[in-house]
């Protein structure tokens, strides 16, 4: 799925020219996920763990546009619950359905403590996930053994996978459909540098279901 704002990232940071082709395809399995009824699952540590909560807001709410609901699907709305008003509904924004997986701190320290640490985001992916729905899986190192483990299970579940990482792509990168490896070794250049791509990634598919008219429905 090419997107302006790929072009843009490549004139704006000519390091990250390398990145383009795994984000246009990227973009493309989130938006065929989506567009199936499919959702977006994120996965990270640490500062990748901050990434996947700010990834999620900007797909589930506006983040260049309003994202306005449609006037038909407003009055659909206010017909099947009276309760609700216009101004209500010009408020709210349509969103793409994006789950952090590092936001569930009691089932996350529970299972952490009761089972496997290592195992956390795999769980979680056991829960939540459903073939078709594609997990965004970030380490610096590609190394992260819960989200190594989240994507080996995200193959056997038919789910597809996106690896965000440094330079390599460590083993993550082996398990992932599409691999996006910033030109970086240290930890703190890498998360730098992965706010730009997802920034990118997030704006094209707002793009993209701005031109589906996604306000017009409900998902």
């Amino acid at each position: 799925m090419k997107s302006r704002f790929f072009d843009e990232l490549a004139a704006r940071q000519p390091e990250l020219a390398c990145c383009i082709p795994p984000l246009v395809r990227a973009a493309g399995l989130v938006a065929a996920s989506i567009e199936r009824g499919g959702k977006l699952l994120i996965c990270g540590n640490g500062g990748s763990a901050a990434d996947a909560q700010h990834i999620a807001g900007e797909l589930c709410k506006g983040f260049l546009s309003r994202r306005r609901l449609s006037p038909r699907i407003k009055e659909k709305l206010m017909q099947a619950s009276p309760q609700l008003d216009a101004s209500m509904l010009d408020r709210l924004q349509w969103g793409l359905p994006a789950i952090p997986l590092t936001g569930s701190d009691s089932l996350f320290t529970a299972f952490a403590n009761d089972v496997d640490a290592e195992l956390v985001y795999a769980q979680q992916l056991i829960a939540l996930g459903r073939p078709g729905d594609v997990l965004l899986a970030i380490s610096t190192s590609g190394n992260a053994r819960n989200v190594v483990a989240a994507a080996a299970l995200a193959r056997g579940m038919d789910i597809g996978v996106v690896a965000l990482s440094g330079l390599g792509g460590g083993r993550l990168g082996t398990l992932a459909d599409v691999k996006i490896c910033v030109p970086a070794i240290e930890t703190f250049r890498i998360q730098e540098l992965h706010l730009p791509v997802y920034h990118s990634l997030c704006a094209a598919l707002e793009e993209h279901f701005e031109a589906m008219e996604w306000g017009d429905r409900l998902q």
